[in-house]
């Protein structure tokens, strides 16, 4: 399985610029290159972020969870703001209908 085959970021098709690379990035970028062997030369965040997942996934693994973690959160935390707003709406009904009568 691909990061391709679970999102349609299209971050991931920007090939890496090495411009300015640190040496870690270089290395990085040299090696996905060497191992993928692309036909335009240009190693994609893609290319880098599957050799990664497959070769060091005790590195990539706890940088999903986290992302999960946070992203579940952030959803739970806007549950309860949408259910508060919607407790406050319909409130402001039920005391507009109450003024009415």
């Amino acid at each position: 399985m691909s990061v391709k085959d679970e999102t349609n970021n299209s971050l991931l098709q920007e090939t890496v610029v090495e411009d300015d690379a640190t040496p870690l990035k270089k290395m990085i970028v040299e090696y996905v290159g060497n191992k993928v062997k692309p036909e335009s030369n240009e190693v994609t965040l893609e290319m880098v972020v599957n050799e990664l997942a497959n070769e060091f996934e005790e590195l990539v693994l706890p940088l999903a969870e986290e992302n999960w973690i946070r992203g579940y959160h952030q959803a739970m935390e806007d549950m309860t703001e949408g259910e508060k707003l919607y407790q406050e709406q319909l409130e402001k009904h039920n005391n507009d209908q109450n003024d009415e009568e």
